[in-house]
């Protein structure tokens, strides 16, 4: 499998398939294809996995790719604005996503949902008790919104974070919920109530700009139909 990432601000991903080989998505993931491709759309690992997918903010069916002949070329789009982020899984290595940041990836990967064990996370931490957690091997391209940061928590060292900002991190950080201090921050502060405190070891990947953020502003600009 080859792949190439391309745009800025409305990224496409790119996939070259070699005969026999598949990748698999969401109903609805792919926009447009070349060469000898089979289409087949399943409930994915039956009818439990289907309906904790849906919980994570992916359809119910999902579509499987698969390559004959001499290949074939596949091109995905992400939903809103963002970048597109390629995770190479060894046997058995996860990653915690938020939900509906699911792309594509190969059949090897196992795609479940993840729940918060923490009250407070589940409660307060942005994205509820459902988080998505994929599983290798394979390669797994995720669909962020907005910008990305990447950084690498030593033991025992934190990040204070809104919790609509994480996009990804891995199974050794602990995502705990703490409540702002101060009532003027709460009244006036403008960040909510509650911050999102990831505790390392390991790898955090942060989102620029929350689809909740997007939806609002632009929820500004719709106009609202008038009772009679």
């Amino acid at each position: 499998m080859k792949y190439k990432i391309e745009g800025d601000l409305l990224q496409t991903l790119e996939i070259k398939l070699d005969p026999g080989e598949s990748v698999y998505t969401e109903s609805g993931g792919m926009a447009w294809m070349q060469g000898a491709v089979d289409m087949k759309t399943s409930a994915r690992g039956g009818v439990m996995a289907s309906l904790g997918r849906k919980l994570a903010g992916e359809s119910i069916f999902m579509t499987t790719y698969t390559a004959g002949g001499s290949g074939g070329m596949i091109v995905f789009t992400p939903e809103a604005p963002g970048k597109v982020i390629l995770k190479e899984l060894a046997t058995g290595e996860s990653i915690i996503c938020q939900k509906d940041s699911f792309m594509v990836a190969q059949s090897s990967v196992k795609l479940e949902i993840y729940f918060q064990k923490k009250l407070g996370a589940g409660l307060f931490g942005g994205e509820g008790f459902i988080l998505q957690k994929v599983t290798g091997p394979g390669a797994v391209f995720m669909e962020i919104p907005g910008d990305v940061r990447t950084y690498t928590l030593q033991a025992n060292e934190t990040m204070r974070v809104d919790p609509g900002h994480i996009a990804m991190f891995e199974p050794t950080i602990s995502y705990d919920i703490e409540m702002v201090k101060g009532v003027t921050n709460v009244l006036f502060g403008g960040e909510g109530l509650f911050l999102a405190n990831l505790r390392g070891p390991g790898t955090i990947w942060l989102q620029s700009m929350p689809i909740s953020n997007l939806a609002r502003k632009l929820a500004k600009y719709i106009p609202m139909a008038k009772s009679n």
